[in-house]
């Protein structure tokens, strides 16, 4: 894989589920379908929004499966293969690539707290383990350490990794990388609220959570990003803004952040036919059917087609 196929609108796929928590083939079948329309660049399954702290081995080699059958080539297909240790992470990384996947993503270990020696030694060995290209994933909500600017300029110049996702929330930290890194090394933003001016910043393309529900918004933002629109972008940033207020329906006096923003994205989907059941994982609770009312509403007024 080449640095030229990480480029674009690679979103993170949620990962449908069953009454019974079983991974549904069919609706993440239709979803690849529907992305792949919309015109991205890349699939990335098992990542935070598709509740990769939450799946089982079972549920883990499902959605790598479903994601490089129904992509067929078309796309690179990137697995997240994220745990507590090396040694977990290696084991994840050659089950995602024995079953198709082009590559895989990886976070720091999290539980321990490493230092960056250490961080740096955990590509090292993923690397050195793995016969596939490593992107490093850098998200410092959800494991507690970060991936500095120097410390991805140090495994970029190794080649220890190919290229970066940053869901760090940082802007600054985001200019810093990209003036750090070699030549040709793809940065990649995940956030959803920033795609335009990341893109702008220069980064490669943009892995944004909210892309399951408005693929086709995002493609439109980074076209006209990528090719100097700035006006067209932030047109398009504006609306996918408004839109991302989905996230904040659910009364998080009842549920937490997680909940509330997966859930959400997955009712947007139901609404818009192309899965069948909104549930999350345990622990995560569902949203109420006067929440999802209230998506409904946000998707309507973003110029959303609904089932």
């Amino acid at each position: 894989m080449t640095p030229d196929q990480l480029t674009g609108v690679i979103p993170p796929l949620v990962t449908p589920v069953d009454p019974a928590g079983a991974v549904d083939r069919d609706a993440l079948a239709r979803l690849v379908a529907f992305l792949l329309d919309a015109g991205v660049s890349g699939l990335f399954v098992g990542g935070s929004t598709g509740e990769v702290a939450l799946l089982d081995s079972a549920a883990r080699r499902a959605v790598v499966e479903v994601a490089v059958a129904t992509a067929g080539g078309q796309v690179p297909v990137l697995a997240g293969a994220v745990d507590t240790g090396t040694r977990r992470v290696i084991e994840q990384s050659r089950a995602a690539v024995a079953l198709g996947a082009d590559a895989v993503v990886v976070t720091a270990p999290f539980y321990v707290a490493p230092n960056d020696t250490e961080i740096v030694a955990h590509y090292r060995a993923v690397a050195a383990a793995v016969d596939a290209p490593v992107i490093a994933y850098d998200i410092p909500s959800a494991v507690g350490a970060r991936l500095t600017p120097p410390v991805i300029a140090e495994l970029a110049d190794a080649k220890l990794v190919v290229a970066l996702k940053d869901s760090s929330g940082d802007l600054a930290g985001l200019r810093e990388t990209l003036r750090l890194v070699r030549p040709g090394f793809p940065v990649l933003t995940g956030s959803e609220l920033i795609a335009d001016v990341s893109v702008a910043l220069g980064a490669a393309g943009i892995v944004p959570g909210l892309g399951n529900v408005d693929p086709h918004g995002y493609v439109r933002l980074y076209r006209a990003a990528a090719s100097g629109d700035a006006d067209t972008a932030r047109t398009e940033q504006d609306r996918l803004a408004r839109l991302f207020t989905i996230i904040s329906v659910a009364d998080r006096a009842r549920i937490g952040f997680t909940a509330a923003a997966l859930g959400s994205f997955k009712a947007a989907l139901a609404l818009r036919g192309v899965i069948g059941h909104p549930g999350t994982l345990p622990p995560l609770s569902p949203l109420t059917p006067s929440e999802t009312a209230a998506i409904a509403e946000i998707l309507a007024d973003a110029g959303l087609s609904l089932a």
